[in-house]
């Protein structure tokens, strides 16, 4: 199948899980992570619908970036991000996915501040506590929303996680459902700087599920573009 007839299979199941759950399929926000990918089949993603664009490197996101620049893309930072390549994006990214530590958090305000913007984030939990993941736990996460109200040039507009691999959806579903009821006690929290508006969660193997549970952003990569070789992430 070409990119555009993946795409178009993807939105067909992202609307009967959007409907399922009782919500518009016009509220989901498909992302299409195209780490690997080169900068025309990306280019591809977004003649087929999908202007949202995730890279997990900086260095891909910026190329990209560049290489794109004649189209409408919006482009999101959904890997781990160091604090000395925020200045490379800070621009350029639409929404930044994975703030997990308030130095992280400093220095995407300060950038934000020299460029005179707000850099809208999500927080990232590692709701399955892995090692081998990025993320803050429940415990801690709401004291870090909290301590985000100091950032006068960061807007926080909701959550990420990473939901741990496995063979069968169902049995991450929990998942899910934690990641929902920890965005809907935050938004009750009535933070300054904070606005729950997006729950990122959700990848090919279980993002049905995930909008089941709330899920209003998910990232597509290998349904989208096919499987790919990450030989050259060491």
């Amino acid at each position: 199948m070409s990119i555009k007839e993946n795409i178009e299979e993807i939105l067909k199941r992202t609307a009967a899980a959007a409907v399922r759950s009782g919500r518009n399929p016009e509220d989901i926000t498909v992302i299409a992570v195209s780490k690997t990918v080169d900068a025309e089949r990306a280019r591809e993603a977004v003649k087929g619908g999908l202007i949202n664009l995730g890279e997990n490197r900086v260095q891909e996101l910026v190329s990209k970036y560049d290489q794109l620049s004649d189209i409408d893309v919006k482009w999101h930072l959904i890997g781990n991000l160091q604090k000395n390549k925020v200045k490379y994006i800070i621009d350029k990214a639409t929404l930044i996915h994975s703030v997990e530590n308030i130095e992280l958090a400093n220095e995407i305000n300060k950038r934000a501040q020299k460029n005179n913007i707000i850099s809208n984030v999500l927080i990232e939990l590692n709701i399955g506590e892995e090692e081998s993941k990025f993320g803050l736990n429940e415990e801690n996460t709401y004291s870090f929303v909290k301590a985000m109200e100091q950032f006068e040039n960061i807007k926080v507009l909701g959550l990420m996680t990473v939901a741990p691999f496995s063979e069968n959806p169902e049995d991450i579903r929990w998942v899910f459902k934690k990641m929902k009821g920890i965005y809907d006690k935050i938004s009750g929290m009535k933070l300054k700087n904070t606005e729950m508006k997006y729950l990122s969660m959700g990848m090919t193997n279980d993002f049905e599920i995930a909008i089941e549970e709330g899920a209003n952003i998910v990232r597509i990569g290998t349904a989208v573009f096919g499987a790919r070789k990450y030989k050259e992430e060491k």
